[in-house]
């Protein structure tokens, strides 16, 4: 897991906040025991569909902010995520909400959760829904 000091903004002094830098890792869950089915895709997308950005009514699937999600031998999970800003309010802790959720589904094992910030988010990631929630044509 990175450690970052929130009193270090390295993408300068225009953002409001501290910026989590690139790489920051989050990790939730245990390895599965042998012969436990592990989880569909289908049942992580809809943990995900469960984190929401506070200060956004849209979840963060739909937003776009999940670039990967990768299933792994026995149930493990890798998330590729961003966030709509390096300073956002919750970048230090969105990123256990989304391991913790993924973590929570029967069938998944050990979830790394890593944060990235290129290539960095646009509105074009959201899906038509989420548009519409958010008045975005």
């Amino acid at each position: 897991m990175t450690d970052y000091d929130p009193g270090v903004n390295p993408y300068g002094s225009f953002m409001m906040g501290p910026a989590v830098p690139e790489g920051t890792k989050a990790r939730a869950g245990a390895k599965l025991e042998g012969g436990v089915a592990v989880a569909s895709d289908e049942a992580i997308i809809e943990a995900l569909r469960t984190v929401h950005d506070p200060e956004i009514p849209v979840n963060i699937y739909d937003l776009g902010l999940i670039y990967d999600t990768e299933r792994l031998e026995g149930g493990d999970v890798k998330v590729l995520m961003t966030l709509t800003a390096p300073a956002c309010p919750v970048a230090g802790e969105m990123p256990y909400d989304v391991a913790a959720a993924v973590s929570a589904v029967d069938g998944v094992g050990e979830v790394e959760v890593e944060l990235t910030w290129e290539p960095a988010w646009t509105q074009d990631r959201m899906t038509e829904d989420a548009k519409l929630i958010l008045n975005i044509f």
